[in-house]
């Protein structure tokens, strides 16, 4: 009888309760690392957590990023900003402008995204070269993962 009761017990919580892996608290916040190791300097911060916006309406999920160290855009060719780049693969993408800050050399760019209404579990983010005259996303200069959120 023990053992059928551990037995429950054990199956229960593990398929009931969600694995930790797949569990976010909010607000989290993550790393985001370089895609080219030749840029050891570049990092990023990203910031998820709920937001009341204009009530009555629904609670939302803010992603907010800041980018220190980035090359400048045009280092990489036809490119004069960076964005940030937010999806769920196969389901839906975000993206938003990162604006930099006034430093001369090596401006720090940051931006934020408040109207994300999907659950985040399987979300990646990105910081990625923009091009704002022809609307074009380059590719990812800084990466992470949701589940590296804590």
């Amino acid at each position: 009888m023990k053992a059928l009761l551990v037995m429950i017990l054990f199956f229960s919580t593990s398929v009931i309760a969600p694995p930790h892996s797949l569990a976010i608290t909010m607000p989290c916040s993550m790393v985001l690392e370089p895609m080219d190791e030749k840029l050891a300097n570049a990092k990023g911060s990203v910031l998820i957590y709920k937001v009341q916006l204009r009530p009555p309406s629904s609670a939302r999920t803010n992603v907010s990023i800041l980018g220190v160290h980035l090359p400048p855009p045009s280092s990489y060719g036809n490119y004069d900003g960076y964005q940030g780049f937010a999806f769920i693969p196969g389901v839906i993408s975000w993206q938003f402008m990162l604006d930099p800050s006034q430093e001369e050399e090596s401006p720090t760019w940051a931006g934020r995204f408040d109207e994300i209404t999907a659950e985040m579990e399987k979300a990646k983010v990105q910081v990625r070269l923009f091009n704002s005259r022809n609307a074009k996303l380059g590719p990812a200069i800084l990466k992470s993962d949701i589940k590296n959120c804590h």
